[in-house]
């Protein structure tokens, strides 16, 4: 149950919002912080309990640019929190719900609104994690692989949207990234891209979903943030995410000129294709591990000190 029950998350949903549901950027108003979810004592006693398989921990080295992966190490819950107060990291809580189940009411809930206000949508393997920042934190260009929303609880923060499509995310980028040989983060930026970019100024109580596969970026202000990502797939979603499997395995054997389509025999044919690579497990073997190389410390600068790396595959 939730801690405080919201009958509707969403609260100024217009009719014509329908038609642009996955086709364009939508800014929508929320009430998530209701529930009592994201205070401090509730997001400490998470991140004391968290299942090591279910958070990503995340610092951008100021002198290389390069992001590197964290473990939380034996540091408390409180320790972890003023680590984001006053360091340079962000976190990302996988699997919210394992440590409360609130968390999957209030996913039911997300879901119920828009079920409810875009006609014929129909939504399965809904996901939520929860993103915990510092201030003045930038979270660098990346594409995520499913429906994606992004909610902001608390803070404010800069989000640009850039259109899912060439040069701003190319077909190889993406397929590299659906079969596993890249992170979402590994996909090509460049500065011009920012000239044709959607910017938003998110707010609290604010919610921004996107287009499928739209690249986007985040810049923290000066406060600590929380916010919410939500995840989804409909039918649609699912075969372009085949489309892009399939071409990504045919890629890797030399194929090239290959088509995106979702309809006709050579789709259908990709959409066996990719059922029975992932059912054999064979794509398991090309996932890309992450190295860890830091953990949290409140006292050390930036909120992180290193360790001796290892490699880590979820």
């Amino acid at each position: 149950m939730l801690d405080r029950r919201i009958d509707g998350v969403l609260t100024d949903w217009k009719a014509h919002y329908a038609g642009l549901f996955g086709q364009h950027p939508l800014c929508l108003q929320h009430k998530l912080a209701d529930t009592g979810l994201f205070t401090d004592q509730a997001l400490e006693g998470i991140l004391e309990n968290v299942d090591r398989q279910d958070y990503h921990v995340n610092y951008m080295d100021p002198k290389s640019g390069v992001r590197r992966e964290g473990e939380f190490g034996n540091a408390s819950g409180k320790e972890i929190l003023d680590a984001v107060k006053n360091g340079n990291i962000w976190i990302n809580l996988r699997a919210p719900a394992r440590q409360n189940p609130a968390f999957d009411d209030m996913l039911r809930a997300i879901y119920d609104d828009f079920e409810k206000y875009v006609p014929g949508l129909k939504t399965y393997k809904q996901n939520m994690t929860i993103l915990i920042s510092s201030p003045n934190v930038r979270v660098k260009y990346h594409v995520d692989v499913p429906g994606q929303s992004l909610w902001q609880v608390r803070g404010r923060k800069k989000v640009f949207v850039y259109p899912a499509e060439p040069p701003f995310l190319s077909a190889y980028g993406i397929e590299k990234v659906v079969i596993n040989e890249a992170h979402e983060t590994d996909i090509q930026f460049q500065d011009w891209f920012d000239d044709y970019a959607t910017i938003y100024d998110l707010e609290p109580g604010e919610m921004l979903h996107w287009p499928l596969n739209c690249p986007h970026r985040v810049d923290n202000y000066d406060c600590m943030n929380v916010s919410v990502t939500t995840e989804h797939w409909t039918d649609a979603l699912r075969n372009k995410y085949a489309v892009n499997f399939a071409n990504g395995m045919l890629r890797k054997m030399g194929l090239k000129n290959l088509d995106r389509g979702t309809r006709g025999l050579t789709f259908y044919t990709k959409l066996v294709l990719a059922g029975a690579v992932k059912f054999s497990g064979i794509q398991r073997k090309d996932v890309k591990p992450y190295t860890v190389d830091f953990a949290v410390d409140p006292n050390a600068p930036d909120g992180v000190k290193d360790i001796a790396a290892y490699q880590f595959t979820k």
